[in-house]
């Protein structure tokens, strides 16, 4: 078995931890390792939910040892952007109007992913409400392409990507209007999901005026 946790795919830590080869706490803190090498300079991940993961993790290992049923995401850190709302972690929208602006409430499909037992790691970096092909804001700067970091990450789910293929999660929850999941995955490498506006249900949101963004996952495989 590898010693990096932070290169497996989602299904392999399921499988891992479920088998309890590897606790959630574990995986847990091999990807906040990750963060700490990578993060100052690709700068994804404006917000770390070490926190809220870590109590998210020990709950999950105490589960298991008892012989209880975990959830299809049983210990996956997954990073959530910083437009999607999560109770009691920092949710900016990437704007200075909301810069220290905390939720009292999940966004449902963060309230799914905590139901599966995936483990909220942090918040990935957007441009401002979304609006953009390049992820970059007045409140955290800009998302650097791992691969090049004088290269554009894409957006406007950029900080997801970015994370993804630096191995800070191996799951990101995005958006997307008008390719905010699909650029960052061409650009970055890794794969972004459009679902069909319905499909996947969202909210509340901040952004009133947008009716056909929905939310999507991105993802990788075994590195």
């Amino acid at each position: 078995m590898s010693s990096k946790p932070w290169t497996y795919s989602a299904t392999e830590i399921v499988e891992h931890i479920k088998k309890q080869n590897l606790s959630a706490v574990e995986v847990l803190e091999t990807h906040l390792d990750r963060i700490s090498a990578t993060n100052t300079v690709i700068n994804a991940v404006v917000t770390v939910s070490e926190e809220t993961a870590l109590k998210q993790a020990k709950d999950i290992d105490k589960r298991i040892s008892k012989g209880e049923q975990v959830g299809p995401l049983a210990g996956v850190p997954i990073g959530v952007k910083d437009v999607t709302a999560t109770a009691g972690i920092r949710t900016t929208y990437g704007s200075p109007l909301f810069a220290d602006h905390i939720p009292d409430k999940d966004d449902i499909i963060v309230q799914r992913i905590k139901e599966a037992d995936g483990v909220i790691i942090g918040k990935t970096n957007t441009p401002e409400f979304a609006t953009g092909g390049n992820t970059y804001n007045d409140v955290f700067g800009a998302t650097r392409n791992p691969w090049n970091t004088e290269l554009s990450a894409g957006g406007s789910t950029g900080g997801g990507g970015a994370g993804l293929i630096s191995g800070m999660f191996p799951i990101a929850s995005g958006s997307d209007l008008g390719g905010s999941l699909r650029i960052p995955a061409a650009f970055c490498g890794i794969m972004g999901l459009r679902p069909t506006p319905g499909l996947v249900p969202a909210g509340p949101g901040n952004t009133p005026f947008d009716t056909l963004g929905v939310p999507g996952p991105m993802g990788h495989g075994h590195r």
